[in-house]
């Protein structure tokens, strides 16, 4: 049986931009990404994000990380920007090794609340890559409706490569 974590949730600091960046990067790509269910290995080849692009979101205005800790472990932390009158999150990521505990559950009411109290907002909206079928339901399942806007997946050869041809991402939303 697994024993429920005690989680904590703040606001990311500039400093904690590198323990974000190697979170995210393992949640999402590389052999470490295996372990967990979230994985985009085999659809693309290198990095999700870099320490530059998480202090950069960081520092923007009306966007946050908001961290998720056990004790003093980072165990997940997930972006959110107010953008036209609406958040949008992204980034989302839980420690592989400890997927499946309803951590990413958790973090992501966390989001929603800290978007509804910070911001005033009522609407909340993500893209997510639709043949991943098994996360567009976990979405769904939170309340998340899928919107039927699809756009191109970006192209940044710098961090990733698609591994797959005619790679897109399908704009989910949530009113709160």
């Amino acid at each position: 049986m697994i024993m429920p974590l005690s989680l904590l949730f703040s606001k990311a600091k500039k400093q904690d931009a590198r323990q974000i960046e190697s979170l995210v990067n393992s949640a999402y790509r590389g052999e470490s990404s295996k372990q967990g269910w979230t994985t985009e290995a085999d659809l693309l080849l290198g990095r999700r994000t870099d320490t530059e692009e998480i202090v950069q979101l960081i520092l923007s205005d009306n966007s946050l990380f908001l961290l998720c800790r056990a004790d003093t472990d980072l165990v997940g932390s997930v972006h959110i920007q107010k953008v036209e009158g609406q958040v949008c999150l992204g980034m989302l990521a839980v420690n592989p090794t400890l997927q499946g505990q309803g951590i990413g559950k958790q973090l992501l009411a966390a989001a929603e609340s800290w978007a509804r109290q910070t911001w005033g907002t009522s609407k909340l909206v993500m893209d997510v890559i639709p043949c991943r079928n098994e996360l567009m339901a976990f979405y769904e399942r939170r309340g998340y409706r899928r919107t039927g806007v699809i756009k191109a997946f970006p192209l940044n050869p710098a961090l990733w490569t698609p591994k797959v041809a005619d790679l897109s991402l399908e704009r989910l939303e949530k009113i709160l």
